[in-house]
C-alpha cells in the first residue's frame, strides 16, 4: 500500500524567551508514521501533546527544527502541494457580515473553482441548502462547522486534514461529523484526523497514533481495539511513560 503522507523524525522546539534565561519547549521529538491513501489515520493525544503541532507543520503554518515530510512524494513545504489538502482547524472562525453562500464562493475562487455546480454539490453534502444564503452571525455551531468542512472540500482535496473537527459540538453534531468522514472515505478520500475523544477515532479509524509528551509512543491498528478498548491500549501506553 502507497503512503500519500510520509513523516520522519520530526522535531519541533518552542523558545519562550525570559528576561534573563530562555525555556525550551518541545512540541514534537522525532516523530514518524505513514498516511496511506484512501484510509482515516487518527492522532490521538491529551491537550499539548502535540497534534496541533504536527498538523501545522504538515501544512507548512511551522518548520521543523529536524525531519522530513513528504506529500505525494513531494517534500514539503511546497506550496503547490496545498491544492490537493484540505483543512479545518479546531476554531473555524469566519467574517459574520457576510452569507455562508459568499464565503464559500470567495474559497471556491482562491482554489481556482469558478463553478457554481461544485458549490452546489458541497453545500448540498454538508447539509447547508436551507440556511446557505443566512449570514454567518446566524450560524449555530455545527452549522458553522459544516461550513469549515465545506471550505476545506470544495478544491475536491486528496488529502483531508481535521484537527478535533467535533469539539464543542453536540451529540447530533458530532454524529453528523463522524457521518460526513465516512462519506469522504467511500468516495476515497484520505483523512487525518486528529482529536483526544478517543471513542469518535475508534468509530472511524483505520489506524490510530497515540502521541504523548510529544512524541509518538505507538501506532494501532482498528484490529487491536476489536478485541481491547481502544481507551485501555490508550490509558496504558501513556501511563507506561
Amino acid at each position: 500500500m502507497r503512503p500519500i503522507l510520509t513523516v520522519r523524525n520530526l522535531k519541533k522546539i518552542y523558545k519562550k524567551y525570559g528576561f534573563i534565561k530562555h525555556k525550551y519547549i518541545v512540541g514534537v521529538d522525532s516523530i514518524s508514521f505513514d498516511v496511506y491513501e484512501n484510509e482515516i489515520f487518527g492522532l490521538l493525544g491529551l491537550n499539548g501533546s502535540g497534534k496541533t503541532t504536527t498538523i501545522k507543520l504538515i501544512l507548512g503554518l511551522l518548520f521543523p527544527d529536524d525531519g522530513e515530510i513528504y506529500f505525494l512524494d513531494k517534500k514539503l513545504p511546497n506550496w503547490q502541494m496545498n491544492r490537493y489538502i484540505g483543512y479545518l482547524p479546531e476554531l473555524v472562525s469566519f467574517n459574520k457580515r457576510f452569507s455562508g453562500y459568499e464565503l464559500l464562493k470567495f474559497y471556491a475562487k482562491l482554489s481556482g473553482i469558478n463553478s457554481e455546480e461544485r458549490i452546489k454539490k458541497v453545500v448540498e453534502f454538508v447539509k447547508l441548502t436551507d440556511s446557505i444564503n443566512r449570514k454567518v452571525s446566524e450560524y449555530s455551531k455545527g452549522m458553522l462547522q459544516r461550513l469549515g468542512l465545506a471550505q476545506a472540500i470544495i478544491h475536491d482535496p486528496q488529502l483531508l486534514i481535521l484537527d478535533e473537527p467535533t469539539s464543542g459540538l453536540d451529540p447530533l453534531g458530532i454524529k453528523e461529523v463522524r457521518n460526513f468522514i465516512l462519506k469522504l472515505k467511500s468516495q476515497n478520500k484520505t483523512i487525518f484526523f486528529s482529536s483526544h475523544l478517543i471513542s469518535e477515532l475508534e468509530k472511524v479509524c483505520d489506524r490510530v497514533a497515540i502521541i504523548h509528551k510529544g512524541k509518538i509512543v505507538r501506532i494501532v491498528n482498528s484490529s487491536e481495539w476489536a478485541s481491547q478498548p481502544l481507551e485501555d491500549i490508550f490509558t496504558n501506553s501513556v501511563e507506561s511513560i
